[in-house]
């Protein structure tokens, strides 16, 4: 059968892959397989449920969950009787919470647990639109703002069911009709509802199948399903016949992929640089000749050349796999040999230490409005190269203006527009249906799509010279030492910048030179300390031009979290809010 809206999944799961579970989570400490007849006998009584309290075509159910099999159900639910899933990050404000519920016009809100009560308990109570709030998990307290429980809601399904009823939503439902409103989280002003109809999502679906290797089977999903990159793999996932095992939280990833050997993941840059510096730390605590040949293979993994190597460096390659390599393998499963990395792009030297060692850093680029993905790296020809987001997807048009650089792109995957927003879908869809994706790019000669920054972040020195600062933090936050940066100096005579050190390995660093601090003041207060943080900004100065340079640079002890309001979900900074929260370092900067 052809998947033509995102719901008939189910039934091509079932009548492709009926024998292989897909999901797998833990409960109870205990991980437990849901194989399609489960699924679908979950999503159907949920779907009798709802009809039963009154749920119309259209009408806009919120869900704040972390990734789970529940997600899952509710969100196919939801979709094959003709309403709209909301999804919600859990750590955003109240406030946020209170435009997303009103703007939206939600009828019902589905929470993981009754802890999440506490940030909408006084926002719900000034919404119209919500009628009922139901948990997924049993509290032992009874709230009288909830509802009842998802157990509740099955339990109302099976006691009426209506097949014929479903049967005929479903039919009606067209691969233009929306099936999500995902709220942006932005870096800047109020979240705006992108709505995502079901062709929108296929179409990443499909082009991104091609991406895998035919013989894989399990695949681990810890970013959150309410942004739609995690969303949309999820959807290939169960396309795939894959079983998608559900990480408990991203402090347990890593355990967590030692028993489920999954083949491939999706991650963020972040997350990735933050396994290499623990593999590189772990390297810091081996000892003499084991310690030498350890950051002899990891220096080998950072030589590593896509298009091909000496055959001299394919021998020295297979004895570090021998003595190194394979050792950091089984650390992560043994079967991880795929990262799908998007929401940003990564350092080049990632990229070529991961798949070196024989866990392939694939890159991609897209955004919400694009449902999300642009271009992808794939086994095509030329469909990918270190550093670049591989080609377009296959019937989608991207080109780059020449007038600033930025990335546009038409298509099907192209967002239907912001709810309730027609004069935002018009600042970025033109009438010619590009989106402005507000992106920075270039193509490669073979046709591969290079993102190089942002419109918006790039700033213009008061000597008239533009700086792009998102490179620049970049090639900085190579240095071990540097957790974060951000570069300023719009309308300054030079760019400066804030550095966020990594407490963590800086510590290390100090007790190994015999640096004892008691404090985090005390350690940025040390000379010694002081002198290595110039050393790392003259080291990487010399890559950029004299505009572009940091002429000066304070290190700081502060952290840039998304719970603090300063960087998204997809861990990407918020300038703004940084500018406000630390005016007086940047005040500094410049006096």
């Amino acid at each position: 059968m052809e998947v033509k809206r995102l719901f008939d999944l189910l039934e091509y799961r079932k009548s492709t892959n009926p024998e292989t579970a897909v999901f797998v989570a833990k409960y109870n400490g205990e991980w437990k397989k849901i194989f399609i007849d489960e699924y679908i006998e979950i999503v159907n009584n949920l779907s009798y449920a709802l009809l039963d309290m009154g749920l119309n075509r259209g009408d806009r159910v919120a869900l704040i969950s972390p990734n789970c099999p529940e997600w899952n159900y509710l969100d196919m639910a939801v979709q094959q009787i003709g309403c709209v899933l909301v999804p919600i990050y859990p750590t955003i404000s109240s406030e946020d919470y209170h435009f997303i519920f009103s703007n939206a016009g939600v009828r019902l809100i589905f929470l993981d647990h009754a802890d999440q009560m506490r940030k909408i308990r006084d926002v719900v109570t000034d919404v119209p639109s919500v009628e009922g709030i139901f948990l997924f998990k049993q509290n032992e307290e009874k709230d009288p703002l909830v509802t009842g429980t998802l157990a509740d809601l099955l339990e109302r399904g099976r006691q009426n069911p209506d097949p014929d009823k479903v049967k005929s939503l479903r039919d009606a439902i067209t691969p233009r009709d929306m099936a999500t409103i995902i709220y942006t989280s932005g870096t800047t002003d109020k979240p705006k509802g992108v709505m995502l109809c079901h062709e929108n999502i296929l179409t990443c679906v499909n082009g991104v199948k091609m991406t895998p290797k035919p013989y894989f089977s399990r695949a681990m999903s810890f970013l959150p399903l309410c942004h739609i990159y995690e969303r949309m793999m999820n959807y290939l996932y169960q396309f795939m016949g894959y079983e998608t095992y559900y990480a408990e939280s991203i402090a347990k990833v890593v355990e967590n992929l030692k028993y489920a050997r999954p083949y491939m993941m999706t991650a963020v840059p972040r997350f990735i640089e933050k396994m290499y510096d623990g593999i590189y730390r772990s390297g810091q605590k081996q000892e003499g000749f084991k310690k030498k040949i350890f950051f002899w293979a990891l220096d080998l993994a950072l030589q590593y050349d896509l298009d091909g190597t000496s055959l001299w460096y394919k021998c020295k390659r297979l004895v570090a796999d021998k003595l190194v390599y394979g050792k950091i393998r089984e650390n992560f499963g043994g079967c991880l040999e795929m990262f799908v990395s998007g929401g940003s792009a990564i350092q080049p030297r990632l990229a070529k230490f991961f798949t070196c060692i024989g866990m392939d850093i694939y890159e991609g680029y897209g955004l919400t409005e694009s449902s999300p993905v642009i271009a992808v790296s794939s086994a095509l020809p030329h469909g990918r190269k270190l550093g670049t987001a591989g080609l377009p997807l296959p019937g989608i048009e991207v080109k780059v203006l020449p007038e600033n650089n930025e990335i546009v792109c038409r298509g099907t995957n192209v967002m239907l527009g912001y709810f309730n927003a027609p004069e935002l879908t018009a600042q970025v869809v033109d009438s010619e249906g590009w989106l402005h994706t507000g992106d920075t790019g270039t193509f490669e000669p073979e046709g591969q799509l290079r993102i190089t920054g942002r419109v918006k972040t790039m700033f213009k020195t008061s000597m008239g010279k533009y700086v792009n600062p998102e490179v620049i933090e970049e090639k900085f936050k190579e240095s071990p030492f540097i957790l974060d940066m951000m570069v300023v100096g719009e309308n300054q005579k030079f760019a400066a910048a804030l550095i966020l050190p990594d407490f963590d390995f800086l510590k290390e660093w100090q007790e190994r030179h015999g640096i004892h601090c008691e404090t985090r003041e005390e350690m940025l207060a040390d000379k010694q300390t002081q002198a290595r943080f110039k050393r790392v900004i003259d080291k990487y100065n010399p890559h950029f031009g004299s505009t572009e340079q940091i002429k000066r640079y304070k290190v700081i002890n502060d952290t840039w979290t998304e719970s603090n309001g300063c960087m998204t979900p997809t861990l990407k900074i918020k300038r703004k809010v940084i500018e406000q929260r630390c005016k007086e370092d940047i005040q500094e900067l410049f006096k």
